[in-house]
């Protein structure tokens, strides 16, 4: 009797054995499981957001026009686009090799704005120009990104981020070569891979981005928000994207009223 019993107790520690063997062989490869996909799901983002990054300034309506396309959209008239765009970009002695300090207006919130004329001479020399001659008044901010990177751009009269001032320049100047733009760089757009494709278009940058640079290099840093970037993010770039994605135009219709530098 006592030995039948022994033996019962035995194949019932075997099955509870067995049982907890199983239990913890699944446990392991459901862990498993679930760390592949939270790695491919990383991987997923990370990749995302890459491309973002890369996309942005050279797809899209974030793209700058060719210099013959920009002239197009001031006039349909064959002479108008054959003049020479270089004749009429600013000279950099402009920017006088100083500071220069303003109020950027868009949707009635004031910007306090400095542009650097000793760092970023052409960039500075075109924006002082653009401004005194009322250029940006009333012009749409027709792109807003908020995913990987972080920018508002401006500056196109079309208000479909194929426009300019008629004419297109170069250098890169002031490009950070750590490809890090902090909240409230003012920054110039310009094609993917051209360095000589700046017209009148920039982005304003809402939160810290580091966007990568390409064959050409960075993005020229002409200056920054010093004052009502907090203001412009609460009432622009928080309410997000009109088509709901995180990069298009934006959800709340965003208007440059007015460029004032001295």
């Amino acid at each position: 009797m006592a030995q039948g019993t022994s033996n019962r107790e035995q194949r019932r520690r075997a099955r509870e054995y067995a049982a907890k063997k199983a239990v913890h062989e699944l446990q392991h490869e459901r862990s498993s499981r679930d760390n592949r996909r939270s790695l491919i799901g990383l991987g997923v983002v990370a990749f995302a957001t890459a491309a973002l990054q890369v996309a942005f300034f050279t797809i899209g309506p974030g793209a700058t026009p060719p210099a013959q396309d920009a002239a197009a959209q001031t006039s349909t008239t064959p002479a108008a686009a054959e003049t020479t765009p270089a004749a009429n970009v600013p000279d950099p002695s402009l920017a006088e090799s100083r500071t220069w300090k303003g109020e950027m207006t868009i949707n009635g919130i004031g910007l306090d704005v400095e542009y650097d004329g000793a760092k970023a001479p052409q960039a500075v020399a075109n924006a002082v120009s653009l401004a005194q001659s009322g250029f940006y008044e009333g012009t749409p901010c027709h792109r807003l990104t908020t995913e990987g990177i972080f920018v508002l751009q401006c500056g196109d009269p079309t208000g479909k981020g194929t426009g300019g001032p008629g004419y297109q320049w170069g250098p890169i100047e002031n490009a950070p070569k750590d490809d890090l733009y902090p909240a409230g760089t003012i920054a110039m757009a310009r094609q993917g891979g051209n360095a000589e494709s700046m017209g009148s278009q920039f982005f304003i940058v809402t939160e810290d981005s580091t966007i990568p640079s390409d064959s050409a290099g960075g993005y020229t840093i002409m200056g920054k928000v010093t004052k009502g970037l907090d203001e412009l993010t609460a009432q622009v770039t928080d309410k997000g994207v009109k088509d709901g994605t995180g990069d298009g135009e934006p959800a709340v219709p965003t208007t440059l009223e007015k460029l004032e530098l001295k």
